[in-house]
């Protein structure tokens, strides 16, 4: 039996809305005692607030330990990097506490890095200036995901990527990007899980991150119909996952044996 890798966004839940069948797709998971791991490229809400927000649909029997979010993973990418450093972020609350939980320091001096997450409500003329001078300046520049939009129930809303094109365009420079596709992440995941991630597989809705980077950390792929790629877009990607569901619903852990 596989170890499964789970995306959240457009696998679990749309939005606000729980996608159908996902709550018994976990407490099939649970209930068979699969090792599992929810990876999300959102940077904007911590490990605590994920799990709240899965009670508040009616999913119960998680742990924080079952998430790992790009916010985490650019964290402990950074750490690696440099300890102690200054960094300027452009993103959610859930980023700035990964990076304070690191040692780093937010600051608009001089910073070592700016680091740019998705962002529903600081992302601004001013914030976009402040991030291409102090990238001029110098300071090196990061994303948490590529993602240019994110599945809600009231359809698709600018992503991470969005405002990431917006500085690149402006500063010139491009982001180094922490979350999928990079297989770093998933590599982190594993990590996380301890397990090898050959012995894994990553579901998600999107090709061009979930499938590709599981592809690439050498995982076996899932795609799963109720977020962003549709069935008629797969053939248009020069690689292809190992299962397609139409949703988690129709997922059960002895499909993966």
């Amino acid at each position: 039996m596989y170890n499964i890798i789970s995306d959240m966004d457009g696998v679990i839940y749309r939005g606000s809305k729980l996608i159908d069948g996902a709550n018994d797709f976990v407490n099939r998971m649970l209930s068979n005692r699969v090792k599992f791991l929810f990876l999300t490229n959102n940077s904007e809400q911590t490990p605590r607030d994920l799990k709240q927000k899965l009670e508040q649909l009616g999913v119960n029997g998680l742990e924080e330990e079952n998430f790992i979010t790009s916010a985490m993973a650019t964290a402990m990418f950074l750490r690696q990097q440099k300890q102690k450093a200054t960094a300027y972020v452009i993103g959610g609350g859930g980023l700035i506490s990964e990076l304070y939980n690191v040692g780093f320091t937010i600051s608009t001096h001089n910073p070592d890095y700016v680091v740019v997450g998705k962002s529903t409500t600081n992302f601004t003329f001013e914030t976009l200036k402040t991030a291409v001078a102090l990238i001029k300046n110098g300071a090196k520049f990061i994303g948490t995901n590529p993602d240019m939009v994110d599945p809600t129930e009231r359809g698709e809303e600018p992503a991470c990527g969005t405002f990431l094109a917006a500085i690149e365009a402006a500063s010139g420079k491009k982001p180094y990007i922490i979350g999928k596709p990079n297989s770093l992440m998933m590599m982190m995941a594993a990590k996380k899980l301890g397990v090898r991630p050959e012995e894994s597989i990553m579901i998600g809705d999107r090709m061009d991150t979930d499938i590709v980077g599981g592809l690439e950390a050498g995982m076996k792929t899932c795609l799963v119909l109720s977020g962003v790629t549709r069935r008629e877009d797969v053939d248009n990607f020069p690689y292809g996952p190992d299962y397609i569901f139409n949703s988690v619903a129709d997922i059960s852990p002895a499909v993966f044996t």
